[in-house]
C-alpha cells in the first residue's frame, strides 16, 4: 500500500513537471513536441485550443485504444499521470519564465521533459499516447522505451514543420534528444552495470578473491577451445562500472595472461541489483 501511494505521488510530480516543460518552454519558444503532446500544441497554434482539455481528450481515445497492450496496474497509473498531466496544463497556463534565449529554453525544455516522463515510466505508467507505442514496443521488439519514444516524438515533430518553421524544428529536435537522455538517466539510473566473462587457468582463486573482496557472486560456465577441444571454465560477473578496475587488478594480480571481455549491460534483475516486480 505505501508503494502504491508513492508511485502515486511520483506520477503527480512528473505530471507536474511534464506540464511546466510545455507551458513554461516549449509554447512560450514556439517550439513543437513529440507524441500526443506535439499534437495538442499544433493545435494550440492553429486553433489556440486548450492544451489540457485537447491533451485529456486526444489521450483518452488512445488508452481506449491501446489499453490490451497494457497490465492492469499500468493502465490505472497511465490514467493517472494522463489526469494529473491535463489537469497540471491546465492549472499553469500562462505560467512564464524570464529567458529568451531559445537554447537555453530548449536544453531546459529536454530536462523538464525527460525528468517528467522518466519519473512516470520508472514507476510503471505511461504518458498514454506515443508513450503506449513506445512501451508495446518494448514488450514484444524489446525497444529501449527512451528511444522508441523518440521516434515516434520525431514524427510527431517533423509534421509541425510547416507550423513552427525550421528553426523551431531543431531546437525542437535538441530538446527532444536532451529528454530522451535525462529520461534515460532516471529510468536506468547513474549506475550502469557490466557484464565481463573470464577465461583463466587461475578460476579458483579469481572467482574466489571476487567473492571475498567485492563480495559479488560469480557464475562458472562450461565450455571447450574449439582447436583443443581441451574443456574450459569460463566465470561470468555482473559488475558496476565502478568496480571494473578492482576487478582487473585481482585477475591482472592472479594471472596476467587471462582472457577478459567486458559488456555493456541495460537491466540486471535479481539479488543484490534490481527487484523483478514488473
Amino acid at each position: 500500500m505505501k508503494k502504491r501511494l508513492a508511485d502515486i505521488v511520483t506520477i503527480m510530480i512528473g505530471a507536474l513537471i511534464f506540464a511546466l516543460d510545455v507551458n513554461l518552454f516549449v509554447i512560450p519558444n514556439d517550439f513543437g513536441e513529440g507524441g500526443v503532446t506535439g499534437v495538442t500544441i499544433i493545435l494550440y497554434y492553429l486553433f489556440r485550443w486548450s492544451p489540457g482539455l485537447v491533451n485529456f481528450v486526444l489521450n483518452a481515445i488512445l488508452l481506449v485504444v491501446g489499453y490490451k497492450f497494457l497490465d492492469k496496474q499500468t493502465t490505472v497509473y497511465t490514467i493517472i499521470a494522463v489526469t494529473f498531466n491535463s489537469l497540471f496544463l491546465y492549472l499553469t497556463e500562462g505560467w512564464t519564465i524570464a529567458s529568451d534565449n531559445l537554447m537555453i529554453n530548449a536544453i531546459f525544455g529536454g530536462v523538464f521533459a525527460g525528468v517528467g516522463i522518466g519519473l512516470i515510466i520508472k514507476v510503471g505508467g505511461t504518458t498514454a499516447g506515443s508513450t503506449i507505442l513506445a512501451r508495446i514496443m518494448n514488450k514484444y521488439l524489446d525497444w529501449n522505451v527512451s528511444y522508441a519514444l523518440l521516434f515516434f516524438d520525431l514524427i510527431v515533430a517533423f509534421a509541425s514543420l510547416f507550423i513552427i518553421g525550421v528553426q523551431s524544428l531543431m531546437f525542437t529536435i535538441v530538446m527532444l534528444y536532451i529528454g530522451t537522455k535525462v529520461m534515460d538517466f532516471i529510468i536506468e539510473g547513474l549506475n550502469p552495470r557490466k557484464a565481463v566473462m573470464i577465461v583463466s587457468k587461475e578460476q579458483n582463486q579469481i572467482a574466489e578473491q571476487v567473492n571475498v573482496v567485492m563480495e559479488r557472486g560469480v557464475t562458472v560456465l562450461h565450455g571447450h577451445g574449439f582447436y583443443t577441444k581441451l574443456p574450459q571454465e569460463i566465470l561470468y560477473i555482473v559488475i558496476s562500472k565502478q568496480e571494473i578496475s578492482q576487478l582487473k587488478k585481482i585477475v591482472k594480480a592472479i594471472d596476467t595472461s587471462a582472457f577478459i571481455t567486458i559488456h555493456d549491460v541495460r537491466d540486471v534483475f535479481g539479488e543484490g541489483f534490481m527487484e523483478l516486480s514488473k
